[in-house]
């Protein structure tokens, strides 16, 4: 079975272009489920509805999800709800901007 840490992994590789950090350090990702028969919704968000590179970021996240090994069908949904903000950034990824 597929784990959410692996899906975790192959997502941070997927980086936002305008920012320059990943999209999971971001704080876009608001859900992850792999069901039993190893099928993936992901719930993202973007900084901004008016985010230029959205398809871009989308692209990338399906592109890395179905190449993870073992992966069934990858649904990806973008939600708004809650609205991203700057609080969400990890802690981490938040020392890297300064």
């Amino acid at each position: 079975m597929v784990k959410i840490n692996d899906v975790i992994e192959s997502l941070k590789k997927t980086v936002d272009p305008e920012i320059g950090l990943n999209i999971v350090d971001l704080g876009l990702i608001y859900g992850i489920n792999v069901t039993q028969q190893n099928d993936l919704d992901i719930k993202i968000t973007m900084t901004s509805p008016m985010c230029p590179v959205t398809s871009i970021i989308l692209a990338d996240v399906q592109l890395r999800a179905e190449s993870i090994e073992g992966i069934g069908k990858v649904n990806i949904d973008l939600v708004w709800d809650p609205a991203w903000s700057p609080e969400m950034i990890t802690e981490e990824a938040r020392l890297g901007l300064q």
